[in-house]
């Protein structure tokens, strides 16, 4: 099997879900920046209250936490930056560039599988609780953040939308995901 085939690779549009709860309120008082709006915080609030809640959803279920890997976190920054930048959302860039080779031009070699979230929301939509209450209601999202065999964790947050939003806020995540 290629490396591609052993890639788990999902997406959501965070702000095209029409009535969405925010995160459960455990999870939320317990991650500091959980309602943070990317627009007005620091992002490194916005990440660690990101990762703060998936390893939440992770431990309510037995699961390991997963440890941030700055080499997936470089890779999924530039992949949020380059979604705002060049007004695309997708895991592929308009290039062709995959999860799989952004990862290992950012130094994440050897690995054994991949995965990779990606979320973009305007306003409330944008915080760290909603976004990641958002992917634990899509199966594919919810199945990549629980998959036990994944260990580590790269959270890019950029500033901006990877579409127009008449002027409102915005911010657009990806999650890197990775074992080796």
């Amino acid at each position: 099997m290629t490396h591609l085939g052993r890639v788990v690779m999902t997406a959501v549009a965070a702000a095209a879900v029409a009535v969405i709860p925010a995160a459960p309120a455990h999870a939320r008082a317990a991650c500091a920046g959980a309602s943070a709006l990317p627009q007005q915080s620091r992002l490194a609030k916005v990440r660690a209250a990101t990762l703060c809640l998936i390893n939440a959803e992770r431990r309510e279920r037995g699961l390991p936490p997963l440890r941030a890997d700055r080499r997936l976190s470089r890779a999924a920054t530039r992949h949020s930056r380059r979604m705002v930048r060049l007004r695309f959302f997708d895991h592929v860039g308009p290039r062709g560039l995959t999860m799989a080779q952004r990862v290992e031009a950012a130094g994440y070699t050897g690995w054994r599988r991949l995965g990779e979230n990606i979320a973009w929301g305007s306003g409330s939509r944008s915080v760290p609780a909603r976004i990641v209450a958002d992917w634990m209601r899509s199966p594919g999202h919810r199945r990549t953040i629980l998959d036990a065999r994944l260990r580590e964790i790269g959270i890019g947050v950029a500033r901006g939308a990877p579409q127009p939003v008449g002027g409102l806020p915005a911010a657009t995540y990806t999650t890197n995901f990775g074992a080796r």
